[in-house]
């Protein structure tokens, strides 16, 4: 595995402070965020250290030169928006930036496209799946004239209010998967595997590796730390953040060594980047440099 880092938590560096920060500290990979530039709708997004409504042949040049000099691959080009968000306008922005960034791929060589399914919040899920299909086909077509292949998170994105009571990803379940891959089974559709999500939704983690592994494209490493006696106040079906809160790898509840013992089992040999979600240590740009560093070290026992 190639052990990495989104780069999201870096949001205020350039694109070769990025790769320069990932190369001086021994990381091999990085997922670079291709948000459209302007202003965030939460935190994590928002961030564009690629900007490919801008990229043509010349600055695609540089960025594989600079990237290649420094020994750093690039996993994955990340945006995680709401595709199929109910109102068409914001649906249609979305879409046709993610369809951009397919063709950017293309161009720098890159060979994965992370992203959200998105989803209705107030519609069922075969409502959403109706809805999947009609926005997917297409999208998943151009990925394949594309020879990129779409790996998807399956985090539910319901986590406030606003985003209440269905969340904003369709994609968070093994059963919700396999119609998803009975829909569309082209080969160029997959996941972006993060235990994290489940351990919240009180799921078992380890178990999808297996049935899923010709899925699984990238890897997310993230951890979640459930607080029992405050889950037990509120119950499942308060919002998550109420009861739970992201940490750095080996701070939360995900079992590392098992998770990753399951990748080797099925011979996962992709990119395994560090997200860090970790309010703890936001106070700075030192404590943020800090926490990537720490993720970094604590992993590097499983994987080297």
């Amino acid at each position: 595995m190639k052990l990495g880092f989104v780069s999201a938590i870096l949001g205020d560096f350039t694109y070769e402070e990025v790769i320069t920060y990932a190369s001086e500290n021994g990381f091999s990979c990085v997922e670079l965020m291709c948000w459209p530039k302007g202003k965030a709708e939460r935190r994590y997004a928002g961030v564009t250290h690629i900007d490919v409504d801008t990229l043509d042949e010349k600055r695609a040049a540089e960025i594989v030169e600079f990237a290649k000099a420094k020994g750093v691959e690039i996993s994955a080009l990340g945006y995680y928006p709401n595709p199929l968000d109910p109102d068409s306008e914001k649906s249609k922005v979305y879409i046709d930036h993610i369809k951009e960034i397919i063709k950017s791929a293309n161009m720098l060589g890159v060979g994965t496209v992370t992203s959200f399914i998105g989803r209705d919040k107030n519609k069922t899920v075969e409502e959403n799946l109706d809805l999947f299909k009609a926005v997917w086909v297409p999208i998943i077509k151009l990925a394949e004239e594309n020879n990129v292949k779409i790996a998807i998170e399956n985090c539910p994105m319901l986590f406030t209010k606003d985003e209440w009571p269905g969340g904003l990803n369709l994609a968070t379940t093994p059963a919700i998967w396999r119609k998803m891959f009975e829909l569309i089974p082209s080969p160029n559709f997959g996941l972006n595997y993060d235990p994290s999500h489940f351990v919240w939704q009180q799921m078992d983690y380890i178990k999808p590796i297996y049935e899923f592994k010709d899925r699984i494209f990238h890897v997310h490493f993230k951890d979640i730390k459930l607080y029992k006696d405050k889950l037990e106040q509120v119950g499942v079906m308060a919002t998550p953040l109420q009861y739970m809160t992201p940490k750095l790898p080996g701070l939360g509840d995900v079992d590392w060594g098992k998770f990753v013992s399951a990748l080797t089992d099925i011979r996962y040999r992709g990119y395994a980047c560090i997200e860090v979600e970790d309010k703890a240590f936001e106070d700075t740009q030192e404590s943020i440099k800090k926490s990537i560093i720490l993720s970094r070290n604590y992993m590097r026992q499983f994987l080297f």
